[in-house]
C-alpha cells in the first residue's frame, strides 16, 4: 500500500519572518514517525521583510521564501506553484509571522487580507476533494480567508483579535487552550494554537502531534 502524502507549507525560516521553526520541525518530525511521505512547499517569491532575530528590527536585506523555507528541510522542498492537488492526501501550515507576511498579508489587512494565489488556489482544490487541511498558530487565520463564508470552524487558541478577524470573514473561531485541537469534521479541517498560546517547544508540541495524528488519519 503506498504511503500516505502529506504537504507542509512553509514561508521562510524564523519566527519573526518566516515558519515559525520550532512548530515546523515538530510538525515534520511528528509526520516522520507516523511514516507518512512528506511534501515540503514554499513560493518562490521575495519575502516582505527580513528580521535581525536578535534585535527586532528589519534589516534591510532581501531574501527568497523558497531558499529560506529550504534551510528547514535539508534542501528537500518544491515550489509550491508546481504541487497540485492531487499530489497530496492532506496538507498541514505552520505558523510563524512568515504566514501572515509572506503567505498572506493578514498582519496588515486582516479579514480582507490577501493570499499568494497558488496557496489559495491549492486549499480550495483539497477542501473541494475533501482533504484534511491542518493549520497551526496563526495559520487558520489563512484558512478563514480562503475558505470565507464557508462556515468552517478553527481555532487560534484565545486571541480576541485574530478571533475577530476569523469571525469577518464569515466563519467561527473556537477557543481553545494550547494542548488541545479543534477538528471541524463537516469541513475537514484541523487546527491548534501551539505558539499563539504556548511558552515552551513542549507546549506547543502537544497539540502540534495531536494535529499530525488527526490529519494523517483523515488522509
Amino acid at each position: 500500500m503506498a504511503k500516505k502524502r502529506i504537504g507542509v507549507v512553509l514561508s521562510g525560516c524564523g519566527v519573526y519572518d518566516g515558519s515559525e521553526v520550532y512548530e515546523a520541525v515538530l510538525t515534520l518530525f511528528f509526520l516522520d514517525r507516523i511514516g507518512v511521505d512528506v511534501v515540503c512547499m514554499a513560493p518562490d517569491i521575495v519575502q516582505t521583510r527580513v528580521i535581525n532575530h536578535v534585535t527586532g528590527q528589519e534589516t534591510g536585506e532581501q531574501r527568497q521564501v523558497l531558499l529560506e523555507s529550504a534551510r528547514l528541510t535539508r534542501g528537500k522542498i518544491r515550489a509550491l506553484n508546481d504541487v497540485m492537488a492531487s499530489d497530496l492526501d492532506g496538507i498541514i501550515l505552520p505558523g510563524g509571522f512568515g504566514a501572515a507576511h509572506n503567505l498572506s498579508s493578514l498582519a496588515s489587512d486582516g479579514a480582507n487580507a490577501w493570499v499568494v494565489p497558488e496557496l489559495s488556489s491549492l486549499l480550495l482544490a483539497l477542501y473541494q476533494a475533501k482533504k484534511p487541511i491542518g493549520a497551526i498558530c496563526i495559520a487558520p487565520a489563512i484558512i478563514a480567508r480562503v475558505l470565507a463564508d464557508q462556515g468552517i470552524t478553527v481555532t487560534i487558541g484565545n486571541d480576541s483579535a485574530t478571533a475577530g478577524v476569523i469571525g469577518q470573514t464569515g466563519n467561527r473561531h473556537e477557543t481553545s487552550r494550547v494542548d488541545q485541537v479543534v477538528i471541524d469534521e463537516t469541513h475537514h479541517i484541523v487546527t491548534t494554537a501551539a505558539y499563539m498560546c504556548a511558552t515552551s517547544i513542549g507546549e506547543a508540541g502537544i497539540g502540534i502531534e495531536k494535529l499530525v495524528k488527526a490529519v494523517v488519519e483523515r488522509a
